[in-house]
């Protein structure tokens, strides 16, 4: 799960790592108010989304920049209401952009130099490391490419947590000397805190900037959680945006079901995410593109099932839908059951093929025999792959 730069501004200021002062509001009349309670002078005025490259994004109405430098509360409001409510476009959110709904406000500060500074799991060596480098306010893999020795990386042992060796060792690697080395450690020790106590996948500081005056400052915060933690993490929860979010992964949040959605014309759905993904590679195997990942878990009740129908058939992209069951925890006849009450409720339009194997495939064959429904079955996964993909290129 992610969240909005504000939200982890905050959460860093709650375990102590030096941040500029800063406020958000997601209205005109919020806007006012809070810009109301920032102090004089230049201020930065930061688009909030759920994706990066807000600097050099363009609205579509032609604004260019989600980053704006204002010199004065005025010229900052002016910037916002241009911002609030206009759709950003940047290199991550693709050409639809997304929506802005809330604007951040920070107080500008004099940079000296910026750096980069992350927290993230390892899966090569499940544990979390430390990534730094001297090269901030641009793209880590850039860096990571073109210069990686200059890029620190270094292990922490779970069971241990950060060492002090270790933090003072990425400061002295980042060129740091005297009181900044004090607050190098002090953020990295409060930075890896929060990475454990609030199970985060990642955290990201890009750009960490030393000031004029010295100060080391956490000037962008980026910030993912672990989604299969989020039940013990009830305050992270609260932050959760889902106008962020598409619609349709939302709403299969609510029965459990994990779905996301992709940009082919051929729906999948199938129990086991292993299986999922086998079955979108043989539909590319054979020429298709699938509209989406959809497991619907191996104790699925015909509710999730029909709720998954539902939601698969919402997106208008969809030419054709492959349903493929491998019945071993999952019996077919829920699946089978779940099919035709979907489609008593939603209108199929589309061709429709089903491979069922395994508990109950007899069952699950005649219920949907009997249903009276135009299903195309197929004998094989090949076999259902390579029809589906004929009858979705005839639909299109």
């Amino acid at each position: 799960m992610n969240i909005h730069e504000y939200q982890a501004k905050e959460l860093f200021a709650k375990h102590g790592l030096a941040v500029a002062p800063g406020t958000a509001g997601s209205s005109v009349e919020a806007v006012t108010e809070t810009l109301a309670k920032m102090p004089e002078g230049p201020l930065v005025v930061k688009a909030q989304i759920h994706a990066g490259g807000r600097g050099k994004g363009t609205f579509t109405d032609g604004f260019q920049g989600g980053v704006k430098i204002a010199s004065n509360k005025k010229e900052a409001e002016e910037l916002a209401k241009k911002m609030l409510g206009n759709t950003l476009v940047t290199k991550q959110t693709g050409p639809q952009g997304k929506q802005v709904n809330t604007i951040y406000f920070t107080k500008a500060c004099d940079i000296e130099k910026e750096y980069y500074l992350a927290i993230l799991m390892d899966r090569a060596t499940s544990q979390p490391v430390i990534i730094a480098s001297t090269e901030g306010g641009v793209d880590i893999e850039t860096v990571a490419e073109e210069t990686p020795e200059k890029i620190i990386k270094i292990h922490v042992d779970p069971l241990m947590g950060i060492q002090g060796y270790q933090a003072r060792q990425v400061a002295f690697g980042l060129g740091f000397s005297g009181d900044q080395v004090k607050q190098m450690i002090k953020l990295l020790g409060g930075l890896y805190n929060l990475f454990w106590e609030k199970d985060c996948s990642m955290l990201e500081i890009n750009p960490l900037v030393t000031t004029a005056e010295g100060q080391i400052l956490c000037l962008d915060a980026k910030v993912n959680f672990d989604a299969n933690a989020l039940y013990r993490q009830p305050d992270i929860m609260e932050l959760r945006d889902i106008t962020e979010e598409d619609p349709k992964e939302v709403e299969a949040s609510k029965y459990d079901l994990n779905y996301i959605a992709l940009d082919g014309n051929i729906a999948c759905m199938v129990n086991g995410a292993g299986l999922a993904m086998a079955t979108m590679d043989i539909i590319k195997h054979f020429g298709g593109s699938p509209a989406n990942f959809l497991d619907v878990g191996g104790g699925a009740k015909e509710e999730q099932v029909t709720a998954a129908f539902k939601i698969i058939l919402s997106d208008p992209a969809v030419k054709g839908v492959l349903v493929n069951i491998f019945g071993g925890i999952m019996q077919c006849d829920i699946i089978a059951k779940g099919i035709v009450e979907a489609a008593k409720n939603v209108n199929i339009e589309v061709p429709l093929v089903v491979r069922l194997e395994g508990t109950n495939v007899a069952e699950g064959k005649k219920i949907l025999t009997e249903s009276g429904l135009a299903i195309t079955s197929a004998d094989s996964l090949s076999d259902a792959a390579e029809k589906i993909v004929d009858l979705a290129g005839t639909e299109a």
